[in-house]
């Protein structure tokens, strides 16, 4: 079976909605379609890689697993209908692998109303680790540790001449605060700081900005098809610097988009790629076993969230509530393969790992 195909089977399963043989229901609004869908695909790819092991195996408790996807086009509005009506009709026990800053932001209140638990999130905004949010239990590290990481890794090879251009909402500002922190702490000041719509993304005024300030390094902070658009037209514009973008673009469909513009690409990275590590071992055997010859690290945060919530899960007991599965993520210490997630009730952090990798000339990532 090629991606491809495996991808439809997993989608066409999780936007079924039929959920006759599944009694622990678990809910999902996210980008199936829109600028974001190259990704989410993958991430969710790599999550039913788990899902449907575990249920291959009779599930929890004798219950099977099954999410439930409804596709809000990565539309903040469609966002909050989906989680409701995903929370009073569907009764979901929980929510899942949600996407995007804004969009997670405008569920707080729905899960706080409902006690409804949201695992994995895919977005490392720091809104949803500090303060702590009592109803989200985060896995992957913060946006602002990659963009620090990225920030400083430059300076430390001698680039100081770096342009910042960012997406015009909750995301991209969070994203900008921690590379605003890397460039301070190496007394570094932006080229060039810029920002975008994110419905309608322009570079026609930025990308001779960058070229004028002879750029020699750009970090594109934003989602799928802008941030390629973005890279493409700065490097049209006459631009040789290097570029760098966030996890949240750490797809293979990401690489397909920005075709032979890709190489060389620096996209900072929440998950480790090394076999020294049991979870990425693991993870792509069993995506082997499924003809799945490439394991991307958006697949590997799928898992990774997978792994966490079928263990909660699995401590809250036969017949899980949101009540049990909430006490169970409060007190949680869980090694995934090499990394530990742990959840009390002063932090819902989860990971702080953050890598950089490059895109090579075969469109793979390379650390």
């Amino acid at each position: 079976m090629n991606i491809k195909a495996a991808l439809a089977l997993t989608l066409g399963w999780a936007l079924s909605g039929g959920h006759a043989l599944a009694q622990v229901l678990i809910g999902q609004t996210v980008g199936v379609t829109g600028t974001v869908a190259a990704t989410v695909k993958e991430s969710m790819l790599g999550a039913n890689l788990y899902l449907d092991s575990v249920n291959a195996k009779g599930g929890i408790f004798g219950d099977k697993i099954q999410v439930i996807t409804l596709d809000d086009k990565f539309d903040t509005k469609l966002t909050l209908a989906n989680a409701k009506i995903l929370i009073d009709e569907r009764k979901v026990l929980a929510l899942f692998m949600t996407r995007g800053t804004p969009h997670t932001q405008g569920i707080l209140p729905l899960l706080k109303e409902n006690g409804v638990p949201l695992v994995g999130p895919s977005t490392g905004a720091m809104v949803f680790h500090q303060p702590v949010q009592p109803y989200v239990f985060n896995v992957r590290a913060t946006y602002q540790r990659e963009a620090e990481k990225a920030i400083t890794h430059l300076a430390t090879i001698g680039i100081t001449r770096i342009a910042l251009v960012h997406v015009d909402d909750t995301f991209g500002s969070d994203a900008l605060a921690g590379a605003q922190k890397g460039m301070t702490a190496n007394k570094l000041t932006p080229v060039v700081l810029s920002k975008f719509d994110r419905s309608k993304p322009d570079f026609s005024t930025i990308a001779p900005a960058v070229v004028k300030a002879e750029a020699q390094a750009v970090m594109v902070i934003g989602s799928g098809t802008a941030v390629v658009q973005g890279i493409k037209q700065i490097k049209a514009a006459g631009s040789g610097a290097q570029f760098i973008t966030l996890s949240n673009n750490a797809s293979e469909g990401f690489v397909k988009l920005l075709g032979e513009q890709g190489r060389g690409v620096i996209v900072t990275q929440v998950f480790p790629q090394s076999f020294g590590y049991t979870l990425v071992k693991d993870a792509t055997q069993l995506a082997k076993s499924k003809g799945i010859e490439v394991l991307s690290p958006a697949m590997l945060e799928g898992y990774a969230s997978a792994k966490v919530l079928v263990e909660a899960l699995r401590r809250s007991g036969a017949k899980p509530t949101r009540e049990k599965l909430l006490a169970s993520l409060d007190n949680f210490k869980y090694d995934i393969g090499g990394l530990e997630v742990s959840y009390d009730k002063g932090n819902h952090s989860g990971l702080d790992f953050a890598d950089l990798s490059i895109i090579t000339a075969n469109g793979k990532f390379r650390r």
